[in-house]
């Protein structure tokens, strides 16, 4: 009986056996974004090919055009919405709910903010920081409408949010058109007024200016990096170091086992949508900033393209600012190859489906490895402790 009651031995890793299972976990979690990425140039490569075109001279285009420091510029102006979009997309999946909404969220929201921004003439810091606070309050809210559709009345959350893109962009447009007609607004066509000098974010091109030589054209960088900096600093902080962002990744991987440890998850999933459309109403900033005003014209797709950049970087801040800057320079690459003509710009297109198709069926399959290994490794230390 004594020795049925003694206690089991710990295991305890070998330094060098913790060391090859920290390379395996690294190994796994880069292995399907950059297998996808990898099996995108093979497939853009064959496609080229057929299509006529050289793919070394393309590719030698697109890399080229990127080293330009005004194009690489260019870049980051494009992923700094991509990446607030994908972390707002990431927020969701975190919970495990699929915010499709943040297309209809920052557009309602850059409306908003534009047009009280546009209406009142404030000190500098008070005036960007209601612009800030009306953009986060309005995209919070129409996201709210589908988590409140989603707790209380069991309305699936992708069919709600899909549903309310449609409602926004049709909002949007009677309230152009309404402005228009009493009119509103200074020069028809134009979308809400302009917005004075001291609700405008600086820009940061004396950072490039300082480290390599002054800008030409008409590019600068924009100041609304400050914003995405700052948004993905307090998304890992809130995410891994808060007893709420235990609470939200717990809800997320098992409800159940959460709602038994006093996490309620009907609470915890609005206060997911509220947040991932608080920091989705920021993506229409930077277009705001740059035009001065909400335009028609209003930049889209960046909601949709968040989704795919947050599957991309695994919900990870830095995976998700590596797969913004990689759309970017995508997009870039876009340009260049439709200016130059060595390739049809359909191309990029390719690339981007091929990669988030890639990248879903990699992290299907890592998964799968994950779980047999683990299983593995439970049965191996069962055999070992009994034996």
């Amino acid at each position: 009986m004594t020795g049925l009651m003694d206690p089991l031995p710990k295991m305890t890793p070998s330094p060098s056996t913790a060391a090859d299972s920290t390379q395996r976990r690294l190994l796994m979690a880069l292995a399907a974004p950059v297998g996808a990425i990898t099996f995108s140039f093979i497939a853009a490569t064959i496609m080229l090919f057929i299509a006529g075109s050289n793919p070394f001279e393309a590719y030698g285009d697109m890399l080229g055009h990127a080293s330009k420091l005004e194009t690489q510029v260019s870049m980051i102006n494009r992923a700094t919405p991509l990446y607030i979009s994908g972390v707002a997309a990431a927020i969701g999946f975190k919970m495990n709910l699929f915010n499709i909404g943040v297309e209809g969220q920052y557009r309602m929201a850059a409306i908003f903010a534009a047009y009280v921004g546009g209406a009142v003439a404030l000190p500098g810091v008070f005036h960007i920081g209601l612009i800030i606070v009306v953009a986060m309050l309005v995209g919070a809210a129409w996201a709210g409408l589908a988590g409140v559709l989603y707790t209380h009345r069991g309305i699936n959350e992708v069919i709600a949010t899909i549903m309310l893109n449609g409602v926004a962009l049709g909002v949007i447009a009677w309230l152009v058109r309404s402005w228009q007609a009493e009119g509103n607004i200074a020069q028809v066509g134009v979308g809400t007024e302009r917005i004075e000098s001291s609700g405008i974010i600086p820009n940061l091109s004396w950072i490039p200016e300082t480290l390599f030589r002054d800008l030409t054209g008409t590019g600068e960088l924009t100041g609304v990096l400050i914003i995405a900096i700052a948004v993905g600093v307090i998304y890992h902080v809130l995410l891994n170091r808060t007893i709420f962002g235990f609470e939200l990744r717990a809800s997320g991987l098992n409800p159940r086992a959460a709602r038994a440890g006093g996490v309620p998850p009907r609470r915890m999933a609005l206060t997911a949508m509220l947040l991932s459309g608080g920091i989705g109403g920021l993506v229409g900033i930077a277009e705001i900033m740059d035009k001065g005003r909400y335009n028609p014209n209003f930049v889209g797709g960046l909601g949709f393209n968040g989704i795919g950049i947050a599957l991309l970087g695994r919900n990870h801040p830095a995976g998700i600012a590596v797969g913004a800057l990689l759309w970017a320079f995508l997009e870039a690459s876009s340009d260049i190859l439709q200016n130059q003509g060595t390739a049809p710009k359909e191309i990029i297109d390719i690339m981007r489906g091929v990669i988030l198709l890639t990248v879903v069926i990699g992290y299907e399959v890592v998964s799968r490895i994950r779980k047999r290994d683990e299983a593995a490794r439970a049965a191996a230390r069962l055999t070992e402790s009994t034996s």
